[in-house]
């Protein structure tokens, strides 16, 4: 699967459009994109990440659920078509 996003890209998580502006200042829910690597056992795709955000660190999530599109049926307030989308 390919990725949409470049390494240094800047996205949102989609429960971003929930936060107050005061929130939104903090950064929160913002990321940076470190880039894609494989599972060393099972050599699924996973997107590398960390937020812009708090204590910092690096997160890893699987490709797909990463490209995901949002569950409307969920969150039907939520605009954003997909889980994280560039900004």
């Amino acid at each position: 699967m390919e990725s949409r996003f470049r390494p240094g890209d800047i996205v949102q998580h989609f429960k971003r459009e929930l936060l107050t502006e005061e929130e939104r200042a903090g950064n929160m829910y913002l990321y940076e994109i470190v880039g894609v690597a494989l599972h060393s056992e099972t050599r699924e795709e996973m997107m590398v990440y960390k937020p812009l955000y708090g204590e910092g660190g690096m997160y890893v999530r699987p490709l797909g659920m990463f490209l995901s599109e949002v569950d409307h049926d969920k969150y039907p307030e939520i605009r954003q078509q997909y889980r994280f989308e560039k900004i």
